[in-house]
């Protein structure tokens, strides 16, 4: 497989990952690059992705074929909840060499994938095969989405522990600024971890993602395009 496939993770659900996916998509579409976004496994919906969708509306830009066929999306589940229990409530087997056909065809068709997960680092896919397990059989390069939400720096920190511990490769840590947090939080939050990602990840990134006003994304996010170069 190409090496254009990025994995787009979180430290625990809805701290952003999304929004991060969508951001970094649409720099690299501002640049020209013609990439899509995919998502892993979804779950609590029906037909196309919700998370697909969220990223095609902050994008401004259309459902494609890709999409509606179900290549940017090969498991859609109705419960929500983790990806192994809503398989079994949905009666279905999740193979993972689906999941990895479907992006080899994305990665062969595009010219950066960026491959989103379901919550965090160590949500079952299997009773016995966790998201970081796939990150890792595929060496896919990671990019982590935080924020400074109460409990995120012990999130943060302990998912890129593991990943040092299990040899993943971190290229970016993307701080979402979110809403409800405190502000003398979120800038303390931000130094402890540039200061630890200096010490312990001294090449990946740090980024921020703006706050998004409405349904489009209009503030400048070009800054995310160089997590891909």
């Amino acid at each position: 497989m190409k090496k254009n496939v990025y994995f787009i993770t979180g430290i625990d659900t809805n701290v952003g990952k999304t929004y991060v996916t969508a951001g970094i998509l649409k720099a690299l579409l501002d640049k020209g690059v013609h990439a899509i976004s995919q998502k892993m496994i979804q779950t609590g919906c029906v037909g196309i992705s919700e998370d697909i969708e969220a990223h095609r509306q902050l994008t401004a830009t259309p459902l494609c074929e890709d999409d509606k066929n179900g290549l940017t999306c090969p498991y859609v589940f109705t419960f929500p909840c983790s990806p192994h229990l809503a398989a079994k409530i949905d009666n279905a087997t999740i193979d993972c060499n689906r999941i990895e056909d479907a992006t080899k065809q994305l990665s062969d068709k595009y010219e950066t994938v960026l491959l989103e997960g379901a919550g965090g680092l160590l949500v079952p896919i299997t009773t016995t095969y966790s998201t970081a397990d796939y990150i890792k059989d595929h060496n896919y390069p990671v990019i982590l989405a935080t924020s400074g939400k109460l409990g995120s720096i012990n999130h943060t920190l302990l998912s890129l522990e593991y990943c040092k511990m299990k040899g993943i490769n971190v290229i970016a840590l993307v701080y979402n600024f979110d809403k409800d947090a405190d502000p003398i939080i979120e800038q303390d939050t931000q130094q402890l971890f540039q200061t630890y990602l200096s010490a312990n990840f001294p090449n990946a990134k740090y980024l921020t993602m703006p706050r998004i006003h409405g349904d489009v994304i209009t503030e400048d996010v070009s800054s995310l395009a160089s997590i891909c170069e």
